[in-house]
């Protein structure tokens, strides 16, 4: 397998990853109190702390799947995943670092570390696109 399809598929695990994340503290928030299964914010708003930024950082994963993975998909289905095997795993490493940066902290210092993996992510599909399209 690839390094491109293994960046992929550890994409996809870190998502499902925080997902599990998401469900265990909504399901723990339903076990312990009256409130309803289906009360809760998709955004996270309604939670406080940790079960806010895990929220926004599963739904930061999953906004932005579809462009990385789409990005890889086609390099792997064209047979260019030479273009994208040498940073794959930086791609998907900024990725993880980018969330858990997320998770530990929303202060000022943290955003910006994390806004400097997610630059971090858009330079290197940005490159690839690039690379792809035959620009250089």
């Amino acid at each position: 397998m690839s390094p491109t399809a293994i960046a992929l598929l550890t994409y996809v695990a870190w998502t499902l990853l925080l997902l599990f994340g998401v469900a265990a503290i909504r399901s723990a928030r339903v076990l312990n109190s009256s409130r309803a299964i289906n009360s809760f914010s998709p955004s996270g708003a309604d939670l406080e702390g940790f079960g806010q930024r895990v929220t926004r950082a599963h739904a930061n994963c999953y906004e932005n799947l579809p462009i990385a993975g789409a990005v890889m998909l086609y390099a792997i289905a064209t047979g260019q995943d030479a273009v994208t095997n040498g940073l794959a795993y930086a791609l998907v490493g900024a990725r993880i670092a980018q969330s858990a940066t997320h998770l530990i902290s929303t202060s000022n210092a943290f955003v910006m570390i994390r806004f400097a993996f997610f630059g971090v992510q858009i330079l290197i599909l940005i490159f690839w696109l690039l690379k792809l399209l035959g620009v250089f």
